[in-house]
């Protein structure tokens, strides 16, 4: 019979998830078939630690696998698909979209095996288990429910905030709580897991303090804004922004890569920049613990293991034009090239040479020169996170399976964050300290420093452009919709989101690109986001089976 409780009342058995012993990454290796949930399971640390690493990978499967880049990318603009996922190219995300169904019930799932976890660890651990291993755990899962609730609370607005499954079984009255005691709520559980998470990682991909202090400096910055007043942001949120940005540059020990590319070239997992990523694994046979976006996003079979079916993805000529060097002619045309590394190796131009990527042709083995297409519509494919073929990724690869993590924190995003939480409320910010921050980011990427003062407009470019195709922009863009909500409708309403050629100079080795609308593509170029889309329908099966969600949000605190 079809279970017709709404996803946040269901507890997925947990050992459904289960991974084999002998993975690469030690802290992900599962126990057999025992039932976890089993009393008898929770008598040592390495099973109370085992009982956690699932947080990491399984449970945010169905969010990781294409709601990723079909809601922080297409949504926001920095990307299209041309003919699929429409709806979310469109600013259209309905209650009945896929990727919104799989990423309502991916977050939630990462809520009820966290709050599963943590009941328990609370319950069963037995006397073998130390104290350290005890809190860390249980910090960890906080970690990730927290985590969790801020992209149901982004996506959705009001949303229910469970913290026990097991009281809530038979109860589908549970109603929404408001976005404002969302923020609260995932505020205090973060600050709780800094508390009790080490400094250094119990093993490589553990979350640490700094890891929860970094998302405390994106959930007060968030915070700024919804708790603004007339459209000036909470200066003590800022100020905590600041603070915990600060702390986990100057001591964390996280540094950032020299190169921009190496941070997506394989194998670049749990680098020095990283703060926090799931650990995804390539195990033959087994479903749902491998990262199998690039099979979506990789633009032929050519560079990818049987699937690769992106060939209708790429950036929108909106993000190209993001660019420092590519110049407008007239509404229609971009022209010329750019020093910003992050362009070759976020998105794909003719001619642009990957040596880490082999592509095969008619049996034959190269390395991947993008191809030029004659035709009057082409795409700027994606790169980010396609790596290749199995030669490519030490042999761990086949068909929708792939080793490659995903970042959910990167060290880049504390120095944008400072320097915004500096400039504030603020036309614009001559601070020393949040320009020197910034112009590590953005020389980095091979530009030229900038002399200052930032601004918001400033920052905002940034960002979009250090994180397009990391899931991140849409994030961005609710956050400044919190207080300025006809500037985020600005950014997005003046976007082209439309079909377009782009032609190099030469080929190969091109030294510019004209990028050219396409003459005879002139509808479905343009958006209209406003306060009736902005945010994301709740699923419809959602709705029918919990119809409280229908009612007004309450205070969660002021039970």
């Amino acid at each position: 019979m079809k279970n017709l409780k709404p996803i946040y009342l269901r507890i997925v058995p947990i050992l459904s998830i289960l991974l084999l012993f002998g993975c690469s990454k030690d802290f992900l290796n599962r126990p057999p078939k025992d039932s976890i949930v089993d009393a008898n399971f929770y008598k040592t640390d390495q099973e109370v630690l085992a009982s956690t690493s699932l947080l990491y990978n399984k449970v945010w499967f169905d969010y990781n696998d294409k709601a990723t880049y079909n809601l922080g990318d297409f949504r926001a603009g920095t990307a299209y698909s041309a003919y699929n996922d429409r709806g979310n190219v469109l600013f259209n995300t309905t209650a009945e979209n896929g990727e919104n169904s799989a990423s309502w019930r991916a977050f939630f799932i990462v809520v009820g095996q966290s709050n599963l976890a943590i009941n328990n660890i609370n319950t069963y651990a037995g006397s073998g288990v130390s104290a350290k291993i005890k809190n860390f755990a249980i910090a960890e899962a906080r970690f990730m429910r927290a985590v969790a609730y801020r992209y149901l609370v982004m996506n959705w607005g009001d949303v229910p905030i469970i913290q026990n499954n097991l009281t809530l079984l038979s109860d589908t009255t549970i109603q929404r709580n408001t976005a404002k005691s969302v923020w609260k709520f995932i505020t205090n559980e973060m600050r709780a897991a800094a508390n009790d998470l080490p400094e250094t990682p119990i093993a490589v991909g553990r979350v640490t303090k700094w890891s929860a202090e970094a998302m405390l400096a994106r959930f007060y910055l968030a915070r700024a804004g919804v708790e603004a007043v007339g459209g000036v942001r909470n200066q003590s949120f800022l100020d905590s922004a600041k603070y915990y940005s600060d702390r986990v540059i100057r001591l964390s020990g996280a540094a950032l890569l020299s190169d921009y590319a190496k941070l997506f070239t394989y194998p670049y997992d749990n680098n020095s920049e990283s703060l926090f990523e799931l650990q995804w694994i390539f195990l033959p046979g087994v479903w749902g613990t491998q990262n199998s976006t690039q099979a979506y996003l990789a633009y032929s079979a050519d560079i990818s293991e049987g699937d690769g079916w992106g060939g209708d993805k790429g950036a929108t000529f909106w993000m190209l034009s993001q660019y420092e060097g590519f110049l407008a002619l007239g509404d229609t045309v971009l022209k010329g090239r750019t020093l910003d590394q992050r362009l070759k190796a976020t998105f794909m131009l003719p001619g642009a040479y990957y040596p880490e990527i082999t592509q095969t042709l008619n049996g034959v083995n190269q390395k991947l020169i993008f191809p030029n297409s004659s035709g009057d519509v082409s795409f700027s494919s994606i790169k980010k996170y396609v790596c290749g073929k199995a030669v490519d990724l030490g042999g761990q690869a086949s068909s929708q399976r792939y080793p490659q993590d995903t970042y959910m924190m990167r060290l880049a995003e504390m120095y944008l964050t400072y320097a915004e939480a500096v400039l504030g409320n603020n036309a614009s910010t001559p601070d020393a300290t949040a320009l020197a921050y910034f112009n590590l980011v953005h020389t980095r990427a091979g530009l030229a420093a900038i002399a200052g003062p930032l601004t918001a407009d400033i920052i905002f470019k940034e960002r979009i452009i250090e994180f397009s195709m990391e899931g991140m922009g849409w994030y961005d863009l609710v956050s400044l919709h919190y207080y300025n909500p006809a500037k985020a409708y600005a950014i997005l309403n003046q976007q082209d989101r439309g079909l377009f050629r782009v032609i190099p100079d030469v080929f190969p080795n091109p030294t510019q690109w004209t990028v050219r609308k396409t003459v005879w593509a002139t509808t479905d170029r343009k958006i209209n986001a406003n306060d009736g889309n902005f945010l994301l329908p709740i699923p419809a099966a959602e709705m029918s089976q919990a119809p409280n969600l229908r009612k007004p949000p309450v205070d969660y605190f002021s039970k």
